[in-house]
């Protein structure tokens, strides 16, 4: 097969014969061909996530596989994911901790305090419908695709560090080898081709839903119509598309 040749042209060719049927032996990898033939179109999709707080155990699995998949840098401090633990005290005094994002797990509690209740949150960038990041980036980096998703063109980032002052969710960083700036993006590379998002698919407790806001029948929407849904700072009007399920007044 000659070099220049595409594995997906290869494929959408070989649907068209009928003896392809007999090249494979069985008809069900047809189908996976000629879908695989398909071009991805941004407009007919609007993506979002959600996130049922009571599921979340804190292990930390979401973390690890969005640094492997997507290439974070393994030190601390940069994260596109991480995970928040929250202790509520008797006394109203509220601690917050998130050891390395919580790639790590979380240490025991020793406070001799009263305790009301403790959780975790998953946090990461919310892709927001008003995203003041993308307002203030001066070259135009960061941009909003059809589909809903926030991305930065490394390309064109300058690292100004712009975007990282502007998200009210602490979501950016700036990637010590590229000086861009860094960020979730729903594993885009992924999503496109008809996966799940990294820290979605290794969840083992299915406390993130990943899915099509628009379409009802979808998991995501229906946890939205099953619970009481919430989402982080929304006096900022960002219009953030991570909703939490369940989100505790504590949490900010």
């Amino acid at each position: 097969m000659p070099k220049n040749y595409e594995r997906r042209e290869f494929l959408a060719d070989l649907v068209k014969f009928p003896c392809a049927t007999l090249l494979l032996g069985v008809s069900g990898p047809i189908k996976a061909l000629a879908s695989a033939g398909d071009e991805y179109q941004a407009s007919e999709h609007h993506y979002a996530m959600g996130v049922q707080i009571e599921k979340c155990i804190g292990c930390g699995k979401c973390v690890e596989a969005c640094k492997i998949e997507n290439d974070v840098p393994m030190e601390p401090y940069y994260f596109r994911t991480w995970i928040e633990r929250y202790i509520i005290y008797a006394d109203g005094e509220v601690s917050v901790d998130s050891p390395n994002g919580g790639i790590d797990g979380f240490p025991p509690i020793e406070s001799e305090k009263a305790i009301l209740r403790t959780f975790f949150v998953p946090k990461l960038c919310n892709h927001c419908e008003n995203p003041p990041c993308v307002q203030v980036c001066p070259v135009g980096a960061t941009f909003k695709t059809q589909d809903g998703v926030i991305l930065v063109d490394d390309d064109y980032c300058i690292g100004c560090r712009y975007c990282i002052q502007a998200c009210p969710y602490g979501a950016r960083f700036l990637d010590p080898r590229t000086h861009t700036a860094g960020k979730c993006t729903f594993c885009y590379h992924r999503i496109t081709d008809g996966l799940l998002p990294a820290c979605v698919e290794i969840c083992p407790t299915q406390a993130r839903i990943f899915g099509e806001l628009d379409k009802l029948s979808t998991p995501l929407n229906r946890m939205m119509r099953q619970s009481n849904i919430q989402v982080l700072k929304a006096h900022m009007n960002t219009e953030p598309k991570v909703f939490y399920s369940d989100l505790d007044g504590e949490v900010r």
